[in-house]
């Protein structure tokens, strides 16, 4: 997050995103086993199918999970690595190939463990996974960090069937390291760059989750978003992200940011997919307490909330402090508005939200959060783990050769000088952010003007990445929802020339089934996404 970006937060935008070179994976989960490398697949048979259909051709025979993962990832080979080299991956699963084979043979013998049965999912490097490839952050620092046990939330996936086939380079700590950064960039992971024009930015942080997924390196990808870093990457790779409500995931075993707005979603080509990963995700975790607020409030099956009509009815009120800054999402977002009034939808126009000042008090409240969660992710990590402290991950930057090269560590400085979560300071920052966010915020604005949602542009058009300046955020509108800790949804709305623009809709703490219906009602009638065409 670039101190740049806190100038723009009057119009609700701040991108937890990354800064550089094509520098690639360090480690030794670059080496991949022979069944990994290119064979003579046709991966041209999955691209853009969805799990539904994917599930269809497992049922009738056509298509097994042992060839689904072996085209992934042969297309990662062919694309993330070679062909545009988008590095959006930064490690792959040398077991997935096997996993896919057992869940093959578990199909045959009747046993399918839901939807996802079978299913690529690719992990953004911040989630910790208990397999052959360590979770990085994208960080140097951690380049040989394997976690003791799975995060909750891969034990779930792992449980419904899904094949983890690899882990997603990500903005280096969720960008919140330093400032200046550029979206995308990690010390391990290099440029992440965008699908649709190879100089363009993917936004970040969680940049290789959705680039992934657009270019069909995968099916679903799992992100995480601190405040746009689900939105903003899915809207400039022009997918489908959802931002839950703070809880309705487990957070246990994500290297965090910030307890209070901290949450993984789910990142795919389309709604339906979305939901069918969240559903996947759901439920209490004993070691998240933020979990045992979504008790009797999360469903395992969000696709019933998908109906073709669902925008009938309903009040959305039009966010408009976002609008200004570029007339072509303007124009974008004005069409989408209308067809939104087109399908029985009734527009209130509002132009503020949050209360002033909740930016600064949230950014004071990341600060305390990040330096406690860092500090007690690494004790996670066991007496022989290399980095102990956010104090030994300074010093490793400061010595390290790459880290530091192209955007500081003032983020991680100011945190490690911060005192602990029973600070005056932390305690007040805290409370007057939940009342200016919720109370005096959205919760005053949807009770005043009876709403059932919110809608705005997601983002600008994607800037050219920028090792030396950073990135050049223009517009955005996640900050309501993320501050407040409530969902979001963003939808492909359409095209600026070569790039994708997204519509987000958000509200309510634990309003999902509302907004997906929303956005399934956007999505149905409109179908703006297209396949990238990786243009120079």
């Amino acid at each position: 997050m670039n101190s740049s970006n806190w100038k723009n937060l009057s119009r609700g935008v701040v991108c937890l995103m990354t800064a550089s070179s094509l520098l690639f994976v360090q480690t030794s989960c670059q080496t991949r086993p022979s069944e990994n490398k290119v064979v003579s697949t046709d991966n041209s048979r999955i691209v853009e199918l969805e799990i539904t259909q994917l599930q269809q051709k497992y049922k009738d025979g056509t298509l097994t999970s042992k060839e689904v993962v072996q085209a992934y990832l042969n297309r990662i080979e062919q694309i993330d690595k070679n062909g545009p080299a988008l590095s959006s991956i930064i490690a792959v699963n040398p077991d997935a190939v096997q996993i896919a084979e057992e869940l093959d043979k578990e199909r045959k013998e009747g046993k399918v463990r839901g939807p996802l049965h079978g299913i690529p999912v690719v992990l953004k490097d911040n989630i910790d996974t208990h397999d052959k490839m360590p979770t990085t952050a994208g960080s140097r620092a951690l380049a040989d960090s394997y976690p003791l046990q799975d995060s909750y939330l891969a034990k779930q996936l792992r449980e419904a069937g899904a094949v983890i086939i690899g882990k997603a380079n990500l903005s280096e700590w969720a960008n919140f390291r330093g400032e200046l950064s550029t979206s995308g960039w990690s010390g391990l992971g290099g440029q992440t760059k965008n699908p649709y024009v190879l100089s363009r930015n993917p936004c970040g942080s969680s940049s290789g989750s959705a680039v992934a997924v657009a270019a069909n390196l995968t099916v679903l990808a799992i992100g995480t978003e601190t405040n746009g870093s689900i939105v903003c990457p899915s809207h400039a790779s022009g997918i489908v992200g959802i931002k839950p409500t703070v809880g309705l995931i487990s957070r246990s075993g994500v290297i965090p940011i910030s307890s209070t707005q901290d949450t993984p979603g789910p990142m795919a080509r389309t709604v339906r997919d979305a939901a069918i990963g969240l559903g996947a995700m759901v439920g209490v975790d004993p070691a998240d307490e933020k979990t045992l607020d979504s008790q009797g409030k999360f469903y395992k099956d969000y696709t019933q909330f998908l109906k073709a009509d669902g925008l009938k009815g309903k009040r959305i009120g039009f966010y408009k402090a976002p609008l200004g800054v570029n007339y072509k999402v303007d124009s974008l977002m004005y069409k989408a508005v209308d067809f939104l009034k087109s399908q029985g939808a009734e527009i209130v126009e509002i132009n503020e939200i949050s209360s002033p000042g909740v930016g600064n008090q949230s950014f004071e409240i990341m600060l305390y959060e990040y330096k406690h969660g860092l500090n007690e992710y690494f004790k996670s990590l066991g007496p022989d783990a290399r980095i102990k402290s956010i104090e030994d991950l300074i010093a490793f930057n400061k010595a390290d050769t790459l880290e530091l090269q192209h955007f500081n560590q003032r983020y991680l400085e100011m945190a490690q000088k911060k005192g602990d979560l029973n600070s005056k300071e932390y305690k007040e920052a805290l409370a007057k952010l939940m009342k200016g966010t919720r109370e005096e915020g959205l919760d005053k604005v949807m009770d005043k003007h009876k709403l059932d949602a919110i809608v705005a542009p997601t983002g600008g058009p994607a800037w050219k990445t920028d090792l030396v300046n950073g990135d050049s955020f223009q517009l955005g509108s996640s900050s309501p929802a993320a501050q407040a800790g409530y969902p979001a949804i963003t939808v492909p709305m359409g095209f600026v020339g070569e790039l994708p623009v997204g519509i987000s809709f958000f509200g309510r703490a634990w309003s999902e089934p509302v907004l997906l219906e929303i956005a399934y009602g956007y999505e149905t009638g409109t179908k703006h996404r297209k396949a990238p065409k990786f243009l120079q």
